[in-house]
């Protein structure tokens, strides 16, 4: 029994200097992305909430450019759900057939701007549980519009936060819901919001996929300055 509560002792210290550890790690992050990015552009434009909702699930699975130079098309014409609502699912696809997955997002986008019409008086609500029941629409997409849209704190996480935040051991890479948690845990609340962006930038422009790879650029080196060997993050 001595053992046991020993063994949990050293496991709890172990943890809580973990805690401590990051916490210092994300002040340095935190100081870097600030110098970095002291004004954060939003990647999608967006004319209201609803397009911003729309913007936000076209994004999935293709870039935010390309999501833009099609949309710029689109939201001076149609920009509410009753636009969308009269279009149809066949209209939606002709207009968005440049992006990836297309039928399966019109399809998502007729759904759920029928569904605020006929639910939500043409509104987006601005509660997670309201927003995740939407066709369409997961957590990650509640989050951005719950954060850009309304302000409400939020940290939405995709799967190149994820990469990043394994990348600079800010958690332990099991999936995207541990990892929003425990940068939650590490970062104020205060600064969830424009956290979220600048490490999207960051990330974009300088701890790259292929080409960073946890070892060159100042975020990487700052936290891992012994690292030697190219970091493998593991997938959600």
């Amino acid at each position: 029994m001595v053992n046991q509560k020993k063994g949990w002792a050293l496991f709890n210290e172990g943890f809580t200097q973990f805690q401590v550890n990051n916490k210092e790690k994300a002040k340095v992050i935190q100081k870097i992305l600030n110098k970095t990015y002291p004004k954060i552009p939003i990647p999608l434009n967006y004319k209201n909430k609803f397009t911003l909702l729309v913007s936000v699930l076209l994004s999935a699975q293709c870039t935010d450019v390309n999501v833009n130079n099609v949309t710029k098309d689109i939201y001076p014409k149609y920009y509410k759900p009753e636009h969308f609502v009269k279009l149809g699912r066949k209209k939606i696809e002709r207009l968005i057939k440049r992006i990836g997955i297309f039928r399966v997002k019109a399809k998502s986008i007729f759904y759920l701007s029928k569904t605020l019409v006929e639910k939500f008086n043409c509104k987006v609500p601005k509660t997670y549980e309201e927003l995740e029941k939407l066709p369409g629409v997961g957590h990650k997409t509640a989050s951005v519009v719950m954060s850009q849209g309304f302000g409400f704190p939020a940290f939405p996480v995709d799967t190149h936060i994820h990469r990043l935040a394994q990348r600079w051991g800010l958690t332990n890479g099991k999936n995207v819901i541990q990892t929003e948690k425990d940068l939650k845990d590490i970062f104020p609340k205060k600064n969830w919001n424009k956290l979220h962006l600048q490490i999207i930038w960051y990330g974009r422009e300088y701890c790259k996929a292929r080409d960073c790879f946890g070892i060159t650029c100042k975020i990487c080196k700052s936290c891992y300055p012994n690292r030697k060997k190219p970091f493998k993050t593991k997938k959600p």
